[in-house]
């Protein structure tokens, strides 16, 4: 295939899925499913942290 035929064709199909991307809106989340994913980073996050260092234990 001739690059000159095979960049038309890609850009029509770029224009094309522009269009279909342009046409589709997803629908808004509900609360509950926003609650659900924001109780889920903090999850994440509460578990990456680092315990505070525990005290030593101090031989006589």
């Amino acid at each position: 295939m001739h690059s000159d035929v095979h960049f038309l064709l890609h850009t029509y199909r770029a224009t094309e899925l522009r269009c279909e991307a342009a046409e589709f809106s997803p629908a808004r989340p509900g609360l509950r499913h926003r609650m659900g994913w924001t109780m889920v980073e903090l999850g994440l996050r509460l578990a990456q942290s680092t315990p505070p260092p525990a005290r030593a234990v101090r031989t006589a």
